[in-house]
């Protein structure tokens, strides 16, 4: 075991940076002409030296944005469930990028309230998605979302999930592709690869294998765990299947949970069920860097807006997580982290 993670670490490519080799001239130079003779009485005439213009100081290079962010969320993970499972392709994602097993979902730490405020970056009481069931007659999901925002910006949104509540989340006119996949969490991940073909900003993923053990066995249970590793290896396929369709090149993975789980059962605000996994990986994000400033799910939504390039809503409670960049917040224009926040 290595890494910083206590996982595997897998192997780094050093890259070598070959020398520039400068190649000077031989300039010939004429002889100074003599100076002429001076009478005694000739007055010196002052020399004038011209005024040298400032070059103005250059500004910052913009920083490079990506192309496409994908967003997986796995239903009732919990961070010590992951680590005790086999996990050799999202441990492949917490090497290659950042990372913290300390991030905090909101409360009622269920499904519905928990993924509105992942994909609009607001509290509860600003969303005022309370429930957890499919209830047709309530709207859905108001305000701006990451799906607005990007289709806002001309990008595709597309949301393939395993619950068929989310489509709360899908306001018309926000999500181009919705898609409920009544089946495995494999099923889905093969109808996301096929949806993602045509191409996305905003791809978001919801896999359900973790939250279906725990409420069945319980959570951390042997059965519970095992589920982890089956959600590991489809996790790989996604991933593999976007990287040979070129949907990684500069983009941005983001892997996490709504909540976690205790016994039979979440949704109170005991640490199990509100400690989450929040994983980052891909375009600009440090390598092997573990994540040491406090996360809330809402800072989903606003590291994938921020990622994109794109505006953070003043009336959003998320952050955008600059420090798995290697930045530093008190360096931008954008909110330092807190420990609390939406009052818990």
């Amino acid at each position: 075991m290595a890494g910083r993670y206590g996982m595997h670490k897998f192997p780094r490519i050093t890259l070598l940076f070959l020398p520039v080799l400068f190649v000077s001239c031989n300039l010939a130079v004429a002889p100074a002409a003599p100076s002429p003779t001076r009478s005694p009485t000739e007055a010196l005439t002052p020399t004038v030296t011209p005024t040298l213009t400032e070059t103005p100081t250059p500004s910052p290079t913009p920083r490079p944005t990506a192309d496409r962010v994908v967003i997986i969320s796995i239903d009732g993970l919990r961070p010590d469930g992951l680590l005790q499972a086999n996990i050799p392709r999202i441990s492949e994602l917490i090497n290659g990028g950042s990372a913290t097993f300390t991030a905090r979902t909101i409360l009622p730490s269920a499904t519905l309230p928990a993924h509105a405020s992942m994909v609009s970056g607001r509290c509860v009481s600003k969303h005022g998605i309370l429930w957890n069931d499919l209830i047709p007659s309530e709207e859905p999901l108001q305000g701006a979302t990451v799906f607005s925002i990007a289709k806002d910006a001309g990008m595709r949104t597309v949301m393939v999930v395993g619950k068929e509540k989310l489509i709360t989340l899908a306001r018309p006119g926000t999500v181009d592709t919705f898609r409920y996949v009544n089946g495995s969490d494999e099923d889905i991940v093969q109808k996301a690869l096929q949806e993602a073909s045509g191409g996305f900003g905003v791809l978001f993923v919801h896999l359900i294998l973790p939250d279906f053990y725990g409420h069945l066995t319980g959570w951390m249970s042997p059965e519970y765990i095992r589920g982890i590793g089956r959600d590991d290896a489809a996790v790989g396929t996604l991933l593999d299947g976007l990287r040979a369709g070129g949907l990684l090149d500069r983009a941005i993975v983001i892997l996490t949970a709504d909540h976690g789980g205790h016994g039979l059962t979440h949704g109170t605000y005991q640490k199990e069920d509100m400690t989450i996994p929040w994983i980052i990986y891909g375009f600009g994000v440090s390598e092997g860097v573990p994540i040491d400033v406090p996360v809330s799910i809402m800072d989903t939504a606003a590291t994938a807006v921020w990622g994109l390039g794109l505006g953070i809503p003043a009336d959003w409670d998320g952050r955008p997580v600059v420090e798995a960049f290697g930045l530093q917040a008190d360096l931008l224009p954008v909110a330092t982290a807190s420990a609390t926040r939406c009052g818990i």
